[in-house]
This record gives C-alpha cells, structure tokens and sequence, in this order.
C-alpha cells in the first residue's frame, strides 16, 4: 500500500516584477491537480520590486486578496521575510547572481532565472555558498521539466530508435532590433544582451536531454566550437551557431540563435541511428514531437511516425516549481533532473562560445 505525502503549502518571494515573473505566478497559482499534482500546492508569500507601485500592482492583477501577499519596494524585505520558503528570481541576466547571493545569505531556498549566472565563475560560487547556507539552489531551465522533455527522454532511454548521432536545434527570434532603444534587455550588453545567454539556452537543453544525459555518455563534457556574429548598435551577438562534440558517444549536437529571423517551424531535429525526433516550435514548450522509426538501421526509410500531444493548463512553469517544492521538502540541495553539473556544463559553454566570439560582457571578471 503505497502512503500518500501530506500536502506541502510552498511559500513563495518574487523578486521582480517583470514577464517572466508575471508567467511563472501565474502558472504555480493554478490549481495544482487540473496537471494532477496532489502533495503540493504554491502560494506567493511576498513580491518585491524596485518600487514600491510595481509590486502592489504585480499582486493586484495576479494574486487573490485573500492570500495577503506581502509586498516590498525592494529586494531585501523579500529575502528577509520568514514567511518565504524559496526565492524566484526574474531579473536580468546580469543581475541574477548577486540577487542569489543575498537570498541564499537570507537562509532561503533559490529559483533562480536561466541563465541562472553570466558564467561559470559565478555559479560555481553560487553553489558553493549554497552548500554553506544548506539551501537548495536551481536553474529555472523549465523546458526540462515539461512533460514532452520527459516523455522525449524516456523514448531515447528505451533505446528503440539507437544510439545518437546527431541533434539540429535552433531558437531565433526577430526582435526588430534597429527599431529597438539600445537599452532594450536584447541589446544592452549590461543586461547581458545577445542571443547567445537569452536564447541560447534553449537548443542546449534538447543536447544535453539527446547527448549529453544518455547513459553511454558517462556524464563526459563536450569540446565546442563556435562563430559569431555581432551587432554593430552594441555589440552584443546577433547570431551565434555552436557545435559539442561529444566523443565518447561519436556524436554532435549543431545549434544556433539569432535575434533577427524567426524560428523555424521545426525547431529541432534529434537524429538518431534508428530514426529521428522532430519536435516543433516554439523550442522552449512544444506541444508535440514527433518520433520517426527506419525501417532498418540507418536507412533513412521512414517506416512508420508517432506523434505524441500534449494539452498543459498554463503555459508550463509550475512543474519546475513543483520540482524545487520536492526536492526542499525532501532535503535535496540541488535537483535530479536539472542538476548543478548541467547548469555549470552550460555556463561553461556559453564561456567558451563567448570566448570565441570575442564578446565580454562589461566589467566582467572570468
């Protein structure tokens, strides 16, 4: 007889208050068992912003009165308040590591936005304070965490359609940006503008999911290549292909972002010895995939397609938070299925994509 967990009530500070915030509480808000979640349920215990009117109006729009969410004209009455068990941290890019050293400081638990740092420097440190505090820390690399990643990786883990050879993915976006003020988050390089940390991380993960996590990989990290393409109105990259080699399972992953051509309608490609993965747009929450089966071992011969669909309530944020509700509840410091080795495998790429390219971000020390 299987002994069901007591309903956790995971108590939330938000600091910023921004779209992305805006997407992420809507979502954990939902009614958790309409994705058939029984043992968690989310609250946002406090939201902190900049000023003081953007945070009454962020709760204003998004959240029940009767929650009696707390509400800060800054950070720091976010991180200091004890009815917050974790930090969701929306802020730019180039914020987000000092935002993580104070809430981690505070004793709390972090949620922290992709990237979760600039570079691989700064997340190291940020998971070795964590170790010191005894908080959980995480990426918020929440296409990992929708259920088309995990049905995707449990259609490779099986092992029908063979082993790796090949993963295609592209996220682009046309962001008009001759059009944009150069402040704009895209093109300012103090925000940590370009398409290399914005949109990059995106075809990454279907690598890590293909190559990177398959088990004759052993966890081994890739050698990468690059080439860039900057812009002139600031600087930042406006296009950036990056090839992982990946030699112990002979495979490659070819991956690209651009911030002046949209995404294609197939967004990525898993090539495999048995078949192909195709999964649509838009690459950080398809809706379906698409599996491809030879008729014999690299024939090319398409014997037969599945398509899986999947219909998510929200647009696909809570089941990361789901995740970091568990993994604190459970006394884990860092996540199973996004891991601190994956987050620093990505900063560590980035890096050395960056490093190529000839694109340092301002005053940055690596």
């Amino acid at each position: 007889m299987t002994t069901q967990q007591p309903l956790l009530v995971f108590r939330w500070g938000i600091i910023s208050t921004g779209e992305i915030s805006k997407a992420f509480v809507k979502d954990i808000l939902l009614d958790p068992k309409t994705r058939g979640v029984q043992d968690v349920v989310h609250k946002v215990a406090a939201v902190g912003s900049r000023n003081i009117e953007s945070a009454i109006s962020f709760v204003g729009k998004l959240i029940d009165t009767d929650e009696r969410t707390k509400v800060y004209g800054n950070y720091s009455g976010v991180y200091n308040d004890p009815d917050v068990d974790v930090v969701y941290i929306g802020t730019p890019h180039t914020f987000h590591y000092q935002n993580a050293v104070d809430a981690i400081k505070a004793g709390k638990h972090v949620l922290v936005e992709k990237p979760a740092t600039t570079n691989a420097a700064e997340f190291r440190s940020l998971v070795d304070l964590a170790a010191k505090h005894g908080v959980f820390l995480m990426e918020a690399m929440w296409t990992r965490f929708q259920p088309i990643a995990l049905a995707v990786k449990r259609v490779i883990d099986e092992g029908r359609i063979g082993a790796p050879v090949l993963v295609h993915a592209d996220l682009s976006g046309d962001f008009d940006i001759e059009n944009l003020p150069l402040t704009h988050r895209i093109l300012d390089p103090n925000l940590g503008g370009g398409a290399i940390l914005d949109l990059g991380p995106y075809p990454l993960v279907w690598a890590i999911i293909a190559l990177y996590e398959h088990p004759a990989n052993r966890r081994l990290k890739p050698m990468v290549s690059s080439s860039m393409i900057k812009t002139p109105l600031t600087g930042v990259d406006r296009s950036t292909c990056f090839t992982l080699n990946f030699p112990e399972l002979a495979a490659q992953a070819q991956l690209s972002c651009n911030i002046n051509v949209p995404s294609q309608s197939i967004s990525a490609t898993l090539r495999f010895r048995n078949g192909n993965i195709l999964i649509p747009e838009p690459l950080y929450r398809p809706k379906s995939f698409t599996v491809q089966y030879f008729d014999r071992p690299s024939s090319g011969k398409v014997q037969r397609e599945e398509t899986t669909h999947f219909e998510v309530l929200g647009g696909g944020w809570h089941f990361q938070a789901d995740e970091v509700a568990r993994c604190v509840r459970d006394g884990k410091p860092e996540s199973s299925v996004w891991g601190h080795d994956k987050t620093l495998l990505e900063m560590e790429i980035f890096d050395e994509v960056r490093h190529q390219g000839g694109y340092r971000l301002p005053e940055e020390a690596i």
